[in-house]
């Protein structure tokens, strides 16, 4: 789907290799020359044609490299890769959907990190079930013609509560990633059960399209474990890890367009075939699965693909990008070339050369604030161009373009070079308004013809110049033909927006080439038809490049009229449909009720958990004469957690100091005896550096409770109770031992003997996972959930909250709402909250008992709520909000209202994510 918006691989790394090597072996025995056999022999690879796109072929395939590039079953492979995390997608039919894109948008695989936390709630226990579900993806992923490079950590960084290691293992003794035994023997498990799955679907088996392994390797002897724990796996793919020669780089995240085309075209200038995008998806941080270095749920907002499944300005450059490297096999074998500078200084230039085709790269780089124009040798002659500010442009010379045609140079990039039939089709994009400027050594005098208004062209000494304007999402073509041989030259020139709708696919039958649509998911050859599959989102023509004897198309399943027109593509005669409006419905109907009830003095709290241990293995130290307080020593490891203690001897107490440890948007609310005693929060500022922020709460007690604790002197009285709320948030991705949740209490006017209790979160959701609710007293009992009974509750919507309403703690609402999206339209929707400055709130927000995330503030912020989750086929929808007020302020976030996000006509179908509700009895 389509969705619009609504109105360090270098040649040093492989300087040590000479020649071929098995890839295994040169990455230290990672692979054993018996799972790997292959060995591409003395001499090096040549260039050609790359490998076709992978699947589960039943074939077994070989894996090599030398110091150029990949080679797959003896052919150069540039892979280019983008991440997704699945878990950040808690839809598995949306997987397919975000893959299709992927691959449409020119990646051949896609980089997974899997989240250990996800998947065990407990020691010893693992689920790999529906949103968890590693075998269905993977699965998907071939299907969708990808390989995969698989990293189960057991550390995965990204931004994930304690960089994925589970919760539990904060409180087993279990050292931070390091050879301790007993961090190994839990790791080891952890990979023992997800290599059980990868082992089913390695490439060189022929049984998926896993072709890389990556793992966290706490130095060399945990990786002489590593390869030991892979082989008694049955792991037999390479292994990257910090130290093999083949290096998979961590690109930083770029923010715009310019600046991803910088970083790639960098990588590439210095020989790089092993790229990876960060993120091709960012995705959903949803429940507790966030780092506190993450500032909201949105994870990574710049991705290529955004978290509603959109497309974004950033996206054009590596579309263009991942279709070179799939498509114009020159840049496998890519070798610095003698130094070629530009008249202008401000633009640096890097000069590649492949030997075997004798075509050449220049990557110009311009830091400079403004944009430069320069002269450049290239093809023997200075040829002048643009580099726009802080961007970078990658030109080329000598590439073939069939029929014994060469590029001569251009001063815009190569996108992609395909053989249709008897036709040789060249793309070459550049930024809108840029002047293009085309020539190609011709071996015969050609026969150019316009087939586009903007184009303008001349033949001389051999040269065929072609000159266009490129204009916004214009695409420009200009046909070649020859009396010296029967096989036609098809030159596209296109801008960035133009560029977007240009789908090159290969089928078993040959190679095709769509324009028109927003997307194009699939493509077949059926005797004489050609079936596609894809999104629009405007109405488009749609024009397709097929093999001889294609006389038919149809789109999505119904066929469209169609004719031969002059660039020897089928046109169709009308353009193909854009997708209907959609009206969402208003969120009505409200309901709340307050809780926090654990505050009341009254409150039975037998069968919560008595804290009392006096050590811990966390990295904080306890305070001298304190129990450990720690939420994770007593099992509580995500989301919020309730304390209780009853203070004997209390009667002239005066104030209470609570010290306590949070990550970001931490926060503390303290009450006597059912009384109010405030709000405390962290603060804004930075934190320890390894994402924890250390606070002390200090609470004076208001004159009539401090009489009232006076008045409870004498025997037969029940000791006043101190209830305290922490919401601890995450733990830290380096430092996830350090404590969460309260430290110590320190009390003034009296020294009153504590007894602590503690509570969080209720046994982990089968279904949802450890991550998807805390301690919240509604959450405990299933009000979060569909089918909770809200009858008794009183109306009152979140924006109707006044300033009558304040109160401290948690005030819970609930809806429920239906949407009819038609069967055809793939929409995507969010939830916005806030409008309402000045409300310093926390919500929790919850669909269909899934913990969506969490929303901090007042400003107005908009939740994507994935489909799967939300069901958009006539179905109910449960919403539940979970708001946190410190009685200062209103406890409602202000408007809450249901947001179209984008829309395509086309999408893929989408399985309802199982979404229990409220167990009876």
């Amino acid at each position: 789907m389509e969705l619009s918006r609504p109105s360090r691989l270098g040649r040093r790394a492989f300087s040590a290799l000479a020649g071929t090597t098995v890839l295994g072996l040169a990455l230290g025995g990672s692979v054993s020359s018996a799972a790997l056999p292959y060995s591409a022999g003395p001499g090096p690879v040549p260039t050609g044609p790359p490998p076709g796109p992978p699947g589960a072929d039943g074939r077994r395939h070989r894996v090599a490299l030398d110091r150029h590039s990949l080679l797959v079953d003896g052919r150069r492979l540039a892979l280019w890769s983008g991440e997704l995390h699945p878990f950040r997608l808690p839809s598995p039919s949306l997987w397919r959907d975000v893959l299709q894109k992927m691959r449409a948008y020119g990646h051949n695989a896609v980089s997974v990190r899997l989240a250990w936390n996800q998947h065990s709630p407990a020691p010893g226990t693992y689920d790999f079930t529906g949103v968890r579900d590693l075998d269905l993806f993977l699965r998907t992923a071939a299907e969708c013609a990808l390989y995969v490079v698989v990293h189960p950590g057991p550390y995965i960084g990204a931004d994930v509560d304690a960089g994925g290691l589970p919760g539990w293992l904060t409180a087993v003794g279990a050292g931070d990633r390091s050879t301790d035994p007993v961090y190994l023997r839990h790791a080891d498990e952890w990979l023992r059960r997800v290599d059980a799955i990868v082992a089913r679907h390695q490439f060189t088996r022929g049984t998926g399209t896993v072709l890389l392994y990556r793992a966290d390797v706490p130095g060399r002897a945990g990786l002489d474990r590593l390869r030991a724990r892979l082989r008694a796996d049955g792991i037999e793919v390479p292994l990257l890890h910090p130290g093999s020669p083949l290096a998979w780089e961590e690109p930083e995240r770029t923010r715009d367009a310019a600046e991803a085309r910088r970083l790639h075209l960098d990588r590439l200038a210095r020989g790089s075939t092993l790229h990876n995008v960060r993120m091709a998806f960012g995705g959903t941080s949803w429940g507790w699965l966030p780092a506190p270095s993450a500032p909201s749920p949105t994870y990574d907002p710049t991705a290529a693909i955004d978290e509603a499944r959109r497309p974004t300005e950033k996206l054009a450059p590596l579309h263009q990008l991942g279709h070179l490297l799939r498509h114009v096999p020159d840049f496998t074998r890519m070798s610095e070339a003698p130094a070629v500078r530009a008249a202008d200084a401000r633009i640096r230039v890097r000069h590649l050369a492949n030997p075997d085709t004798g075509a050449h790269a220049y990557v110009l780089r311009n830091d400079s604030a403004a944009d430069v124009t320069s002269t450049l040798p290239m093809g023997g002659t200075d040829v002048e161009v643009t580099v726009p500010a802080r961007d970078a442009k990658l030109l080329a010379t000598g590439l073939r373009l069939g029929a014994g045609r060469r590029l001569a140079y251009a001063t815009v990039q190569p996108m992609l070079t395909t053989s249709v039939g008897k036709l040789d089709v060249a793309a070459f994009v550049g930024r809108a308004g840029e002047m293009a400027h085309l020539v190609v050594d011709c071996p015969d005098e050609p026969w150019p013809t316009r087939l586009d208004e903007e184009a303008a062209w001349a033949f001389d000494q051999g040269r065929l110049h072609v000159s266009v304007p490129l204009k916004e999402d214009r695409l420009t073509r200009v046909r070649v033909r020859s009396g010296e041989t029967d096989r036609t030259l098809l030159l596209l020139l296109a801008d960035d927006a133009a560029s977007l709708r240009l789908w090159p696919y290969e089928t078993p039958s040959g190679r095709i080439l769509v324009r028109g649509p927003e997307l194009l998911r699939e493509a077949a050859l059926d005797g004489a038809t050609v079936r596609l599959t894809g999104d629009t989102v405007d109405e488009r023509e749609l024009e397709v490049w097929a093999p001889p004897g294609i006389t038919d198309v149809t789109w999505n399943g119904a066929r469209v009229q169609s004719g031969l027109g002059r660039a020897l593509s089928l046109m169709t005669v009308w353009p193909l449909p854009g997708v209907p409006g959609l009206v969402l419905p208003a969120l009505e109907g409200w309901r709340r009720r307050p809780e926090n009830f654990e505050a009341e003095p009254g409150y039975g709290d037998e069968g919560w958990t008595v804290a009392d241990r006096r050590t811990s293995h966390s990295t904080t130290p306890v305070p001298d004469g304190q129990p450990v307080l720690f939420a994770d020593d007593y099992g509580f490891h995500y989301g919020d957690v309730w304390y209780r203690a009853r203070l004997t001897g209390a009667s002239g107490l005066t104030s209470v100091s609570l010290a306590y440890r949070t990550g970001a948007g931490g926060l503390l609310m303290a009450w006597l005896d059912g009384e109010p005693l405030g709000t405390h929060r962290p603060g804004r500022g930075p934190d320890d550096g390894g994402g924890t922020r250390a606070a002390t709460a200090d609470f004076r007690l208001p004159e009539g409770l401090r009489a009232s604790l006076r008045e409870r002197r004498g025997e037969g009285t029940s000791p006043p109770v101190l209830a305290v709320l922490v919401r601890r948030t995450q733990h830290g991705q380096d430092a996830y031992r350090a404590a969460r949740g309260l430290v110590s209490a320190r009390f003034e006017g009296a020294s009153p003997d504590v007894s602590w209790r503690i509570m969080g979160a209720a046994v982990p959701d089968p279904v949802r996972g450890p991550l998807n609710h805390g301690g919240l007293y509604g959450e405990r009992h299933g009000w979060h959930l569909p089918g909770h009974d809200d009858g008794a509750w009183e109306p009152g919507s979140p924006a109707a909250a006044g300033d009558g309403d304040r109160r401290q703690g948690v005030t819970w609402y609930r809806t429920t709402f239906r949407l009819d999206v038609p069967p055809e339209t793939d929409a995507s929707v969010g939830l916005a909250l806030g409008g309402a400055p000045g409300r310093d709130v926390r919500v929790q927000v919850f669909l269909n008992g899934w913990n969506m995330g969490a929303h901090a503030g007042g400003a107005p912020r908009t939740l994507v709520l994935p489909n799967g989750i939300l069901r958009t086929r006539a179905a109910a929808n449960t919403l539940a909000l979970a708001v946190l007020a410190d009685g200062d302020t209103p406890p409602g976030p202000g408007p809450v209202r249901l947001e179209l996000l984008g829309s395509a006509a086309g999408g893929v179908p989408v399985e309802p994510v199982a979404s229990p509700g409220r167990r009876r009895g």
